[in-house]
């Protein structure tokens, strides 16, 4: 491979934001693994752990794309999370 078409990586790699990206990584499959097998409401809590930790990321990284995506999707699982504890 030429030097011309490698490709450099441009997020941190070993500081907190890289550790909470793989955290909430893990959290986010958690979640999506409890939500097949129909674990309600623990997949919900176990992805708002996930997508906070992302919107952290996004703080951390001045990414409005991770904030807005990240804050919207805790306010759609806040509402599951809700709906379950509340009812309707």
């Amino acid at each position: 491979m030429s030097e011309n078409n490698k490709v450099h990586k441009v997020t941190p790699k070993g500081d907190l934001s890289w550790y909470v990206k793989w955290i909430s990584v893990f959290f986010v499959i958690v979640g999506w693994l409890l939500h097949s097998v129909n674990l309600y409401p623990y997949n919900i809590i176990v992805q708002v752990i996930g997508v906070a930790g992302w919107l952290w990321v996004g703080y951390l990284w001045h990414d409005r794309a991770l904030i807005v995506l990240n804050s919207i999707g805790i306010a759609v699982l806040g509402l599951g999370i809700m709906k379950y504890f509340f009812g309707t």
